[in-house]
Order: C-alpha cells, then structure tokens, then sequence
C-alpha cells in the first residue's frame, strides 16, 4: 500500500547542494495587466508596463525577507510569476484598493505624463498569503 504524499519525506536539492522540503510554499510575484490595454496598445508597450511595475515593487522592497529569497543567486533562474487581467482601468484600480487594505504590497503603475494606471505588481510573496486576492482574476493570455 503506498502512503499519502504527505506522509512522505521529500526534498528538493537547490543548485548549491542544499536539501528543503518540495513541499514548501513558493515564494511568487502576480502581474497584472489590463485587457482593454492589451487589445489596444502595441503588445511591446503593455509587456513594458508589466516590467516597470515588477521592477519597481522589487527594488521598493529589496531588503524583505521575501523578496530577497526571490531573487536569491539560488532561485534567480527559477522565478514564480503569475501574470493575470483585469477588464480595465476601474477593475485595476479597485484591486489595488483590495491588496491595500489587506496589507499586500504592490506597486500600481501609473503611466506618465498621461496618468494612466495600467498595471500592477505585488513584492514577492509565498503563494499562500496573496493566492486568495487573485482567485477570481483570469490567465492572461
């Protein structure tokens, strides 16, 4: 009889030889970008936003604990990003009161001089903690 995958004991060897349960929770940044943008403005400058915010809310927040597990020389080939839609500008906007009020750090790209907000990005988080904001939010493909 083979046991539940809980009950087992396995780890995953990281690049410098190091031995962590596979089971742990995965530290990951979301990306989210506005479908309506998406439709209507060259793919290269909506690709862009998303960068700009994932930058940003990155080096805003370099020396958390997180963040610096994200972008360890051990896991920097190996990053978590899931990047999803929303229909538009009120959508984005609402989301990041959402993620506000919940305590989440992001970064909500506001394009310049237009003033546009056109995207968002959290700090890397594990999964666990921000899943839940993104539930209802679609793949962005």
């Amino acid at each position: 009889m083979s046991q539940p995958a809980a009950d087992l004991n396995v780890v995953a060897t990281t690049k410098d030889g190091l031995q962590q349960p596979e089971n742990t929770d995965v530290v990951v940044q979301y990306v989210v970008l506005r479908r309506d943008l998406i439709d209507t403005w060259p793919l290269g400058s909506v690709v862009t936003q998303g960068c700009h915010a994932s930058v940003s809310v990155v080096w805003s927040n370099k020396d958390d604990p997180d963040t610096v597990d994200y972008c360890s020389p051990d896991k920097i080939d190996s990053m978590h990003k899931v990047t999803l839609e929303v229909k538009g500008e009120t959508q984005i906007k609402n989301l990041s009161e959402k993620l506000t009020s919940g305590g989440i750090i992001h970064k909500l790209w506001i394009e310049q001089p237009e003033n546009i907000p056109t995207c968002l990005a959290t700090k890397p988080y594990p999964k666990s903690i921000v899943s839940s904001y993104f539930k209802k939010l679609k793949l962005c493909k």
